[in-house]
């Protein structure tokens, strides 16, 4: 079992680490919320009808709205926007400040009616999380010789406070029982948002198949089969095998993979400020996971002791 485990965390680990350099070679000749557009609907669909042909029920209609508003948020607000970033924005940067999601889903979780307030440990992990995304993306006097893509940095800023709140309120929606008819149901209705934001930005006009070039093509095809479904199968497989705290470490080691990829296979910057501004916010996710990790398990004492 410990070597099935740690061939599913591997495989998060590389592929999610990946899907940053691969979108940004999807993107380079496909229109960005196109391209998400694709991935979402095609491992959507492929979801769906295997988990039905395996026995699981369909979603009920309030599961399909439930799915359709955390598919909306997460892969149109967050993929989506992480695809558009992407063309001016390099991978490992947009990694690593979509890395720091749990930093905002403290946000998200605490503005909720009835959320959980965070304690002193969470705030100065917050504190040093976002100084760290100044250092990466604040003024020149910080950034050297590598200028970032203003519009494209705040997109990858509201990309991750909309995948945190996606992420908050799915908590609590009404879902089927099922983690991966969840997540086919949440591509799908995903998918069709991301249609509808292509067209109605007009990204498609002027835009011909025979203009993609064999790169994208390929990227496509890995993101549909290692970025959505390898991926999810074994997260999916991961959270009922093994324990959390241990599948949690995806979130430090993906934005690092990425980073060292960007750097290996598109020869993105890797500067000392870069390594620092990692460090900096890896750490901030660790310490903030860490106190809430801390938190849970001191409620669950008092809870049997009651």
């Amino acid at each position: 079992m410990k070597t099935k485990i740690w061939i599913a965390l591997l495989s998060i680990y590389i592929v999610w680490g990946s899907t940053y350099l691969v979108i940004r070679f999807a993107v380079e000749t496909i229109p960005p919320f196109l391209s998400a557009e694709l991935r979402f609907l095609v491992s959507g669909a492929i979801l769906l009808v295997w988990r039905r042909a395996a026995g699981d029920a369909m979603p009920t209609r309030r599961q399909w709205r439930s799915a359709a508003i955390v598919g909306t948020l997460l892969l149109l607000g967050g993929n989506g926007l992480v695809s558009w970033a992407e063309q001016t924005i390099p991978s490992g940067v947009a990694a690593l400040i979509i890395g720091a999601v749990p930093m905002f889903m403290v946000i998200a979780d605490a503005l909720r009616p009835n959320g959980v307030k965070p304690t002193g440990r969470v705030i100065a992990g917050l504190t040093i999380g976002f100084t760290g995304i100044y250092l990466l993306v604040g003024p020149s006097e910080f950034s050297g010789d590598m200028h970032l893509n203003a519009l494209g940095v705040m997109a990858l800023l509201i990309a991750g406070l909309l995948w945190a709140i996606g992420s908050v309120y799915g908590k609590t929606a009404d879902l089927p029982k099922s983690a991966l008819m969840t997540t086919g149901a949440e591509m799908l209705a995903g998918g069709f948002a991301l249609m509808a934001v292509s067209v109605i930005s007009g990204e498609l006009k002027g835009f011909n198949f025979s203009q993609v070039s064999t790169d994208s093509w390929l990227g496509l095809a890995y993101l549909i089969t290692f970025g959505s479904m390898i991926g999810f199968v074994s997260y999916a497989w991961l959270l009922q095998n093994a324990p959390i705290s241990l599948v949690a470490t995806y979130a430090y080691v993906n934005p690092l993979v990425a980073v060292f990829l960007g750097n290996w296979f598109a020869q993105e910057s890797l500067t000392p400020r870069i390594l620092f501004a990692s460090a900096i916010i890896v750490g901030s996710v660790v310490l903030i996971n860490s106190a809430r990790s801390s938190r849970i398990r001191k409620e669950a004492v008092v809870a049997v002791n009651e």
